[in-house]
């Protein structure tokens, strides 16, 4: 079978800002974003909780290290995705502030306000607002590269976060896990990249059999940020609407929407986040309602993780999911770059109101 996807130059003209080319890079930036992580020096601590604040891509970092770690860590790991920080954050709180442009209004928020609580502050940005504000009150920063598609920078928003986190002294032995995701990250890659054709590459599949639905992500437990994660690819990169939720709750509302008409349950396609080592109660859920429930969907799809460690898998699955959702682009004759309605919403919103100038006014207080 021939289609667009099999014809580089075709491609390459619709992938006019090679979002492809940043993928394929992936396994070198998140490298790099652990050796820049490394230079950071810190002092041990003692948190009784950790608040990641970020919107976005800049977010999805912390959700992945909330899901990793779920069943590891001691402490608390809350993900923030507004202006405010919950109550209970204090001079207890471990506070990372992640915002790729380093000007995201909802964390420069959460930052100083966090400053204002005495949190033990650690910001993660390019540059911007938050690069300036971390300097004039003297809050460690790293500083990552510039000039990235925000949600490209996946590595630089997650890697540094455990590396940080092991100087601080409340992780250890984590070199073998993260090294072993760089390699498995290369083997997808590999696998899927623009040169190996369809009837090889498991993201062109996935992409034309998603082609004119819409894509309901379900995962479990650890694959609840991936799935999130696939669910804003398709969004951003792919330009369509999509949705995903997570097992076993979902067996307790989503389902019972599926006995919606088909007229309506057809413009759906299901992907399912699988795993050789799913808890058997959970395997048993995922089969049991994919034979009841999910008939009524246009198509059921899965994608399989792949490597042994539990980060290793994770991201196998979004790096799949990266692939499948701009190869959806190209089919649809979309560059998956712009981000054009995002950057209207963010004018039009500034036009009523500068938060960020507030924020500058604030700033004055806590120097």
């Amino acid at each position: 079978m021939v289609t667009i996807l099999d014809q580089p130059e075709k491609v390459k003209k619709i992938d006019e800002s090679d979002m492809l080319s940043h993928l394929m890079k992936t396994p070198d930036y998140c490298q790099d974003a652990i050796n820049r992580a490394k230079q950071v020096k810190l002092e041990k601590v003692k948190p009784k909780n950790i608040v990641i604040a970020g919107m976005g891509g800049s977010a999805i970092g912390g959700e992945i290290l909330q899901d990793w770690l779920r069943d590891e860590l001691p402490i608390p790991i809350d993900v923030c995705k507004d202006y405010t920080l919950p109550a209970y954050a204090n001079k207890d709180t471990l506070f990372f502030a992640n915002s790729y442009s380093g000007n995201t209004e909802e964390t420069l928020s959460a930052f100083l306000e966090a400053i204002r609580r005495k949190c033990m502050a650690i910001t993660i940005t390019s540059g911007g607002h938050l690069l300036s504000f971390s300097k004039e009150l003297q809050v460690p920063n790293l500083t990552i590269p510039s000039q990235l598609p925000p949600r490209v920078a996946i590595p630089y928003l997650f890697f540094p976060l455990p590396v940080l986190m092991e100087q601080m002294g409340l992780l250890s032995s984590i070199e073998k896990e993260l090294q072993e995701t760089i390699q498995v990250l290369k083997k997808v890659g590999e696998k899927n990249s623009p040169e190996i054709p369809i009837e090889a590459n498991p993201a062109k599949k996935l992409a034309l059999e998603l082609l004119e639905t819409i894509p309901v992500i379900y995962g479990f437990r650890q694959y609840q940020s991936v799935a999130h994660r696939l669910k804003t690819q398709f969004n951003e990169n792919s330009k369509v609407p999509s949705k995903h939720d997570v097992f076993p709750e979902l067996n307790h509302n989503e389902t019972v929407g599926w006995e919606a008409p088909e007229a309506l349950t057809k413009n759906y396609s299901i992907i399912l986040i699988r795993d050789l080592d799913e808890p058997p109660e959970i395997r048993h859920r995922i089969e049991t309602t994919k034979s009841l429930v999910f008939n009524k969907a246009r198509k059921v799809l899965e994608i399989h993780a792949k490597g042994e460690g539990k980060l290793a898998k994770m991201f196998s699955v979004l790096c799949i999911g990266d692939f499948t959702s701009v190869y959806l682009a190209i089919l649809q004759g979309v560059d998956p770059t712009p981000v054009k309605i995002i950057d209207e919403v963010k004018r039009a919103l500034g036009k009523k109101f500068s938060m960020v100038e507030k924020l500058k006014a604030e700033l004055t207080t806590l120097r």
